[in-house]
């Protein structure tokens, strides 16, 4: 589960409250209080599942008693006219639930899925995609943690989570070299998480390794310039290419060597995919 016991809980208040407001009164003014019924959650696409745990826990936050059965797990690719999710119970709660429940497991689920689809492409080379910091605000551990379902590999969750040198930081301080410096007399955290430099051309990269850099993110370059750094660099420092990559760029930029891509549109361009409540008489 991504989030600790009380964050899911506040999360789904917060989820409920937003979608419900002072109640459902479609479902009040038009289902019978002792109404029951069975449904099924369909995929209506090719997905990979995130989130169906939280979904239940949304279920269950509107009503206990409602019968859940989980037919697919989260990491689980599913194909079109799968069942994911069977309930079982009162008519007016199922309802009152099924949106928020939805919502938050076709966006998941969108990300685990988009993420696979980059992961296949360069699951020949021992290269890793990462996500990056580019989430919906509140969302960053649900969305890293769909990437993750989809094979990607988390990196920073957030700005404590390591010392990352991006070229702003450098033009304010004058030189990658005295970057670098700086943030090695900083403190322990330096030795302990490592350094990575972002690096725009090879003389950076250059400057970044002589200047005691643990890690290269290799932004923007393009394929002969990857493979230059990874001639030179490769087993001295963790290499990182980022920028601007697309499925259709990926593959490439994977096979001249690099340990890692970064693509921050598994996270912030993802599309929800087609999940659909579909009611049994």
């Amino acid at each position: 589960m991504p989030l600790f016991k009380e964050e899911l809980r506040s999360f789904i208040r917060s989820m409920l409250d937003e979608d419900i407001g002072r109640g459902d009164i479609t479902t009040l003014a038009t289902i019978p209080a002792d109404a029951t019924l069975k449904a099924e959650m369909n995929a209506r696409e090719t997905m990979v599942i995130a989130g169906i745990d939280i979904a239940e826990k949304i279920i269950h936050t509107v009503d206990p008693a409602i019968k859940v059965e989980i037919m697919a797990q989260d990491g689980i690719e599913v194909t079109a006219g799968n069942v994911i999710m069977t309930l079982d119970g009162n008519a007016r709660n199922i309802l009152t639930a099924e949106r928020s429940a939805l919502n938050l497991l076709q966006h998941l689920s969108g990300i685990a899925t988009l993420t696979k689809t980059y992961v296949k492409e360069i699951e020949h080379t021992q290269c890793r995609l990462l996500d990056t910091r580019k989430t919906i605000p509140t969302y960053r551990k649900l969305a890293k943690y769909a990437s993750k379902m989809g094979g990607a590999m988390n990196h920073r969750m957030r700005l404590d989570d390591g010392i990352l040198i991006k070229d702003n930081h450098i033009a304010s301080v004058g030189s990658v070299k005295a970057a670098v410096i700086a943030a090695k007399n900083y403190g322990s955290d330096a030795s302990t998480i490592g350094i990575t430099v972002e690096c725009d051309t090879l003389d950076q990269a250059l400057d970044a390794v002589n200047a005691g850099a643990d890690r290269l993110l290799l932004d923007n370059m393009t394929n002969d310039m990857l493979s230059e750094a990874v001639t030179k660099y490769k087993g001295k420092v963790k290499l990182e290419a980022s920028g601007g990559v697309t499925l259709e760029t990926i593959k490439s930029i994977a096979e001249t060597g690099v340990d890692y891509i970064s693509v921050g549109r598994i996270t912030q361009s993802a599309p929800a995919v087609d999940i659909g409540l579909d009611y049994k008489v």
